[in-house]
């Protein structure tokens, strides 16, 4: 206890820093699994990728991400053992922010596109497990998470699927499917922006003080689905169509529709990412601040300072700026060739299964919801369109990354432990 109060300075300059570290880590890594389905369908360049990033990442953090934060903070480790110790609680959460971002820091120097929330779970239970004892580990909330991990990535690629089949239904498979992308694309637009706007409507405008009901936020979400629509139609129609340009590839003209409305699930996708994945960063810095703000005592529940949400939203923009183009490539060229049609599914399908994953509390891994809705796509077009070796690889990826994060973690534990005399 009177650790904490004698090195309460350093150890909120310490959780800053390693939670940027960590953020930016996110950004490097998994904002540009979020972005890679627009990128590599060419809907976007990196630049404007990177912007849109800016923007919705940021607003998704800041908006929506306290949900999932509750369960990274206080539903891994039980706070009532470790109630009498608050400092090895303390120096674990800063060892798990900066073991994850060292690992985050070197999968995207590679291109894998690893999980983030992999890493900062492998990470916080790894302390867990050597530094306090393997009680203090809630096994029945981590089988919960790890569940979500093997469902998440089954539910946004059979959703992915689904939309896809029902665009070859359509629009694709049709005699005149330029006509009938004119048609429907709108009606996607209208769902896109209805869902995104619903789930934060219900479970993202309480960090900025702002209640309304069930039956309220329907009808406004409703409202934005129906502006953006409208958006939609207005841009769709003053497309330039290129007749010769069917004669190379017969979709070029429908897919240039499908740009229009790869942009609006790309501005999805990078909200619904900043309101899950942000938690795995600020998570671990808010439980620093709580124990500290509580002088010392592990609280079951503490306020979420507004400037950690910040914090989080700032690293995850920076990281994506700097580092984020080797992932990119390998997620949004390498596992099949993506369209603006295919990347759309892939992109509503991933942002759909983040956000009511993020509005239910459940950490989620951004990078297996995505890669499951790109399979799904693949898989809808027959297995020959997916590049077996590049998934083989990712896959084994993802399966380092969580004893990675572990021993680093237990490295970095014992580190401060010691430098702080513990």
């Amino acid at each position: 206890m009177e650790v904490i109060i004698e090195h309460s300075t350093t150890f909120l300059i310490l959780a800053a820093v390693f939670g940027l570290f960590m953020a930016w880590g996110i950004g490097a890594n998994d904002v540009a699994n979020a972005m890679a389905t627009s990128v590599g369908s060419k809907a976007l360049t990196i630049k404007q990728a990177i912007l849109v990033a800016a923007v919705f990442e940021f607003a998704g953090a800041v908006l929506a991400g306290g949900q999932v934060t509750k369960t990274i903070r206080k539903g891994i480790v039980d706070a009532e053992i470790i109630s009498g110790s608050p400092d090895l609680l303390l120096y674990g959460m800063l060892a798990s922010l900066l073991a994850a971002g060292l690992w985050l820091l070197i999968a995207s120097r590679n291109g894998w596109p690893v999980s983030t929330t992999h890493s900062i779970v492998g990470a916080i239970v790894g302390f867990a497990m050597v530094g306090i004892g393997m009680d203090a580990v809630k096994w029945d909330k981590i089988g919960f998470i790890v569940a979500s991990w093997v469902i998440s990535p089954l539910l946004a690629g059979i959703m992915s699927y689904m939309i896809f089949r029902s665009v070859q239904t359509l629009i694709l498979n049709r005699e005149n499917p330029l006509m009938y992308a004119k048609r429907y694309v709108p009606g996607y637009i209208f769902l896109a922006g209805f869902m995104i706007a619903l789930v934060t409507l219900l479970k993202g405008l309480a960090h900025v003080g702002l209640e309304i009901t069930a039956l309220q936020s329907y009808g406004y979400a409703a409202i934005i689905g129906l502006i953006l629509m409208a958006g939609g139609h207005f841009f769709i129609q003053r497309i330039k169509i290129d007749p010769a340009a069917d004669k190379y590839f017969h979709y070029a003209n429908v897919e240039k529709v499908f740009g229009v409305l790869m942009i609006v699930t790309a501005c999805g996708m990078a909200f619904a990412h900043g309101s899950n994945d942000v938690a795995n960063a600020i998570g671990p810095v808010a439980a620093v601040v709580g124990i500290i703000n509580n002088g010392g005592v592990v609280a079951a529940k503490s306020i979420l300072p507004l400037w950690v949400l910040l914090l989080g939203g700032v690293g995850i923009v920076l990281g994506l700026a700097m580092y984020g183009r080797k992932v990119i490539a390998t997620v949004g060229k390498q596992i099949t060739e993506l369209t603006p049609s295919r990347g759309f599914a892939a992109e509503l399908a991933a942002a759909t299964t983040v956000v009511l994953a993020s509005g239910t509390g459940i950490p989620v891994s951004t990078t297996h919801t995505l890669v499951g809705a790109v399979l799904g796509v693949g898989l809808a077009r027959g297995v020959a369109a997916l590049n077996l070796n590049v998934i083989r690889n990712i896959f084994m990826s993802w399966i380092i990354t969580l004893p990675a994060g572990a021993i680093l973690s237990v490295i970095f534990f014992f580190m401060l432990k010691g430098m702080f005399g513990g």
